[in-house]
């Protein structure tokens, strides 16, 4: 496996990485049309990290918080960052996902012009206690962002720059996910052990499925038949029938399974293991999602965290929290392929273009 750069610091800090998404070119064009933008949440370094893979171009944007978790519009005119402000305590980088810092004030979600990315957040919304991780809709008009100090999702009007809603879930969300219809959200509840079901017309709770110890992540598949939810404390996987809450399969996986991402085929199912504080983990198991079974246990880095898959199914990008790095891991090989350096506690991830 061979490490891109030599530190972060070192890779044109400041300049504008190389990307294009669809009706918005935003920065340069890519070296190629295999190379993938990649946006990691160093949540340690209060900062994003911008990898084009293939080359050595890189950047970093300073935020005001400690982001958790990051994602991008459909349209590719906004990254979207949250966390709690940069002089708290921030998330546990270890076993725990169930305790979020937020002595600073009220957790921020912070906006990022891709047309002007060395400009800094373009905006910031309060949304309340403890922001977790955020999904925008299919027409990038709303964010919806959990928050684990509140037991709620908030829905953030991107136009407005203002909360509008908050929907009430079960005890610590995490993770979530919109079913490919968009109709449906997923909401992985840690501290309640269920999976709550929101429907995004009426911005209600309809559901709430107990799966299972500390479910941290939820992926969708692609006809919306099966949730597939990571549980930390059991060291597995399940998958559930979200019209009818029942569990049809399980699938055993390394310790203490983090963040988790279906191919867009929804056939492989990539897991990060991050283990605990005592034992970090540094593993990512790859799952038939058919079989339901283990195809591989591929090596990653320090702390595995997050997950985000290319947009051709080949590869999957994996954060390090306790490396400070990215790994990047061919699906069809069932290998490592590299390492980028990123900066401080990398958690959340998301990877655009690729095929």
């Amino acid at each position: 496996m061979r490490r891109r750069g030599g530190s972060m610091r070192r890779m044109l800090r400041g300049r504008a990485a190389a990307w294009c998404l669809a009706a918005a070119c935003a920065w340069p064009a890519a070296a190629g049309p295999a190379d993938v933008l990649v946006v990691t949440a160093d949540e340690a370094g209060s900062s994003l990290s911008i990898i084009t893979t293939g080359t050595d171009l890189g950047a970093t944007v300073a935020l005001p918080i400690q982001p958790h978790n990051v994602d991008a519009t459909r349209d590719g005119r906004w990254l979207l960052a949250v966390g709690v402000p940069a002089a708290a305590g921030g998330h546990d980088h270890g076993h725990g996902h169930d305790a979020h810092g937020d002595a600073a004030g009220p957790g921020l979600l912070v906006l990022v012009a891709t047309g002007a990315p060395d400009a800094g957040p373009a905006a910031s919304v309060e949304v309340g206690a403890s922001p977790a991780h955020v999904v925008p809709d299919a027409a990038g008009l709303r964010a919806f962002v959990t928050l684990s100090g509140e037991d709620a999702v908030a829905v953030v009007d991107l136009a407005a720059q203002a909360v509008v809603a908050r929907i009430p879930t079960g005890a610590g969300p995490h993770g979530l996910r919109l079913s490919p219809d968009g109709a449906r959200i997923h909401v992985a509840n840690t501290g309640g052990g269920s999976v709550s079901v929101i429907d995004t017309a009426t911005l209600a709770e309809v559901a709430r499925w107990p799966v299972g110890a500390a479910p941290v992540q939820v992926a969708v598949a692609p006809d919306g038949a099966t949730v597939w939810v990571s549980l930390r404390d059991e060291d597995a996987v399940v998958a559930l029938d979200p019209s009818s809450g029942r569990i049809t399969a399980r699938v055993g996986v390394g310790d203490g399974p983090i963040q988790l991402a279906l191919t867009p085929d929804g056939a492989r199912l990539v897991v990060a293991n991050q283990g605990s504080t005592e034992r970090p983990g540094d593993s990512v198991s790859i799952i038939d999602t058919a079989g339901g079974s283990v195809l591989a246990t591929v090596p990653a880095g320090l702390g595995a965290h997050g997950v985000a898959i290319s947009a051709d199914g080949r590869r999957a990008f994996v954060t390090n929290t306790l490396a400070d790095s990215l790994s990047e891991i061919d699906l069809d090989a069932l290998r490592p392929m590299a390492s980028y350096p990123v900066g401080d506690g990398p958690n959340g991830v998301v990877a655009l273009g690729g095929g």
